[in-house]
């Protein structure tokens, strides 16, 4: 059979010679739901009728190329939809955008894209006319989503509105994939007429999300009889009542394609390390690891050829087990290096006897901390060149370890994202139209979208050019403060006369709210001009930080007065306290290690710390978490409007009185911003506190930049041994 396709190929490639016909498209066509003629983009491998161009064995991935099976290691990137100034369910990316997207990945030396969820029109025309002149191919791993809120409400996936919602949507995505396809318009969701059939470049389903184990244990609880399918092509063994779902909504699409279209696809299910089927006995939240989904017990009929997979997001710090779990954390690779996330690798793929492909990977470059990790595999707080090498190296322990692929999250950076540790204090329905390097959810790409059409307005580096056509702010015989600032950052020029970073203290006393702020600072015997709620402190390229009002710390009244996970100190809470505190983030509460008995106090970390470094993407030097450097007597600084408690720069909203009402919003018309130069511990010069206001905008500005992970992994698929 395979010679005789073989054969066939050589034939068909002739022909298309003849007739004038690109070599990579195949003269077979079909009739969309527009009654136009689209060709496909590939020759399929054809067996019994059914065509398919992709499958797997207990290891592997292969990929019909050149007339054989090829075994393919799928090294790739995920796709999200965001970009600036727009949400997910607003489909905000161009066909153009798409297109330069595509270009980078190819060059990338990536040869698979997976998506999340059903896209708009423009996702897949782009995809079909990109392969149409490519020189290497790209390959899609479609995945189709479940509405989370639906999960939640429902707590049962056998929920009819949950199961016929997923099958239809199952539909919907087998008959766009093979471009005959009309989704009516639906807030939120992608619509409109789908014509390209890019079914050949299509190597694989991922089914389904990170899947809450609440979700789980509830579908398993209300469902005790559901513990058997046979299906046609998919059956079960052993299996929860989850898993028995998984399995009846994989073979209804897989029923689906087979008898609309003649085809079949790989199929996976989505995993995380949350609902793995190992027991981890050392995770101090209880609920990490109350759920178990294996897909081991879902098999595939002989009817269905292309195979099934399994599919996780592993990412190196979380869930906490993997930085508590002894077995992990004592092992060592072959350099003789703590490798936990290794170690994890290892021991989840002997669980398998099918291919696993690592979906999601990765590590943000955010300026903001989420997570610690035992390898410093943190959940930010990293460079863009830490990122790249920490991707890089999390792919070559995936590929080591045998398994059949790694998807790279993400491709874009994505401000609408939230994180954890910071959500509470911005506005959800505002968070695309500023970028908040706080969050880490936001920081995950590999192209960066930087505030500025062409440029930022300022960088933290040492040329002042930028800075020209600025008039002071506030200014007097030694001192004076330019301001200015971007959907990112404030940026603060400072002038000092005489001024050595390692012996003089600059103070810069903003004025954000209002009726509250200390008028004295009792440390530096200082009356301030104006009430001030945050000071940004110079002192050192070593020991600089901002500071906030103690009846302002947003850190403070959360833990303490809220969650009660701090003990309380109520000289905080008084307003003119004369008391500004370091401004901290917190990372977890205290642990309890139900193993090694272990009590892990409450880990929080310094945001407000100030880092010396340039900040401009082209200069050798460059540092992407810089936050100030010095050249002479000037002085460049960028603050996150985050750590100023803006909840959205775009509408001027702030954090309002926090012992008032909580955290709740308010609307600024500004800072009041000053600046004292001291000099031998004696004030030189105080000068006064003018308003700073700014514009708001509705639609932010920016420019893509490919960050220098870009270029590392660029570099490590390619040279992945």
């Amino acid at each position: 059979m395979k010679k005789i396709i073989h054969i066939l190929s050589i034939l068909l490639v002739i022909s298309l010679l003849l007739t004038g016909c690109r070599g990579s498209e195949d003269i077979s066509t079909k009739k969309t739901n527009t009654n136009t003629i689209e060709p496909t983009s590939n020759i399929l491998y054809t067996e019994n009728g059914i065509s398919y161009i992709s499958k797997v064995d207990s290891k592997s991935f292969y990929i019909f190329k050149d007339g054989q099976w090829q075994k393919e290691f799928l090294k790739g990137v995920n796709m999200g939809v965001g970009v600036p100034g727009k949400f997910p369910g607003e489909m905000g990316i161009t066909k153009q955008q798409y297109l330069r997207w595509f270009k980078y990945i190819e060059d990338m030396n990536a040869n698979t894209i997976r998506v999340y969820t059903i896209l708009s029109p423009v996702f897949y025309d782009a995809f079909y006319e990109y392969n149409q002149t490519a020189k290497n191919k790209l390959y899609l791993i479609q995945g189709l989503w479940i509405n989370e809120e639906d999960l939640i409400n429902y707590q049962n996936t056998y929920d009819a509105h949950i199961i016929d919602t997923f099958k239809e949507d199952a539909k919907s995505i087998i008959g766009i994939l093979h471009g005959n396809q009309t989704l009516p318009s639906k807030k939120g969701h992608a619509s409109g007429t789908y014509t390209k059939d890019i079914s050949s470049y299509v190597i694989g389903l991922i089914l389904g999300i990170e899947i809450d184990a609440d979700v789980v244990n509830g579908t398993n609880s209300k469902n005790p009889t559901k513990t058997s399918f046979n299906g046609k092509y998919l059956y079960t063994q052993n299996a929860s009542a989850y898993e028995t779902f998984q399995a009846e909504v994989g073979d209804f699409a897989i029923s689906y394609e087979t008898s609309t279209y003649k085809t079949q696809k790989p199929i996976g299910f989505a995993n995380w390390v949350t609902t793995d089927m190992m027991t981890h006995n050392n995770e101090p939240f209880p609920q990490e690891d109350s759920a178990s989904v294996n897909p081991e017990h879902i098999k595939a009929t002989k009817d269905y050829v292309p195979g099934l997979f399994a599919s996780y997001h592993i990412y190196p710090y979380y869930p906490d087990f993997l930085n508590w779990q002894p077995e992990y954390i004592t092992f060592k690779n072959k350099d003789g290096k703590i490798d936990n996330y290794k170690a994890y690798l290892a021991d989840l793929i002997k669980q398998h006897d099918m291919p696993v492909l690592v979906a999601e990977y990765g590590v943000p470059s955010s300026r903001g901390l989420a997570h610690h990790s035992i390898m410093g595999f943190d959940q930010g707080m990293l460079t863009e060149q830490e990122q790249g090498d920490m991707g890089a190296y999390m792919l070559q322990d995936i590929y080591d370890e045998g398994y059949a692929g790694a998807i790279l999250f993400t491709w874009q950076d994505e401000w609408f994202k939230r994180s954890w540790n910071t959500a509470d204090y911005d506005i959800p329905d505002r968070r695309a139209y500023w970028s908040n390097t706080q969050t880490s959810e936001q920081s995950f790409g590999v192209l960066a979208f930087d505030p500025g059409r062409v440029s930022s307005v300022s960088y933290v580096d040492g040329d002042l050019s930028e800075w020209n056509s600025e008039k002071p702010l506030a200014s007097g015989s030694n001192l004076s403060v330019c301001v200015k600032h971007d959907e990112k950052f404030l940026y603060l020029k400072v002038d000092a006369k005489n001024f050595d970073i390692e012996k003089d203290t600059i103070l810069i006393p903003i004025d954000s709210i209002p009726s509250q702020g200390n008028s004295t600072w009792p440390k530096y015997n200082l009356t301030f001009k104006r009430p001030t709620d945050f000071v940004v402190e110079i002192k050192g390229k070593d020991n600089s930080r901002i500071l906030v009002d103690s009846y302002y710390d947003s850190f403070y009244y959360s833990c303490a007065k809220k969650t009660r996970v701090i003990l309380s100190n109520p000289s905080y809470e008084n307003k003119e306290s004369g008391i500004f505190n370091p401004e901290y983030t917190i990372l977890s509460q205290e642990l309890h290690l139900p193993a090694t008995k272990q009590i892990i106090p409450l880990n929080k970390y310094e945001s407000g710390k100030l880092l010396f470094g340039n900040g401009n993407p082209q200069s050798k030097d460059y540092n992407s978490l810089a936050d100030f450097f010095v050249v002479n007597n000037n002085i460049e600084i960028r603050i996150p409007w985050a750590l100023l408690n803006v909840r959205d720069p775009s509408s001027k909203i702030i954090i309002d009185d926090l012992y008032k009402s909580g955290i709740q919003s308010i609307k600024t018309d500004g800072f009041y911003i000053g600046g004292i130069l001291f000099q031998e511990n004696k004030v030189i010069e105080s000068i006064d506190m003018n308003l700073y206001s700014w514009q708001e905008w509705d639609m932010p500005s920016y420019h893509e930049r490919l960050k220098p992970s870009y270029f590392i992994m660029k570099e490590a698929f390619a040279n992945l041994h």
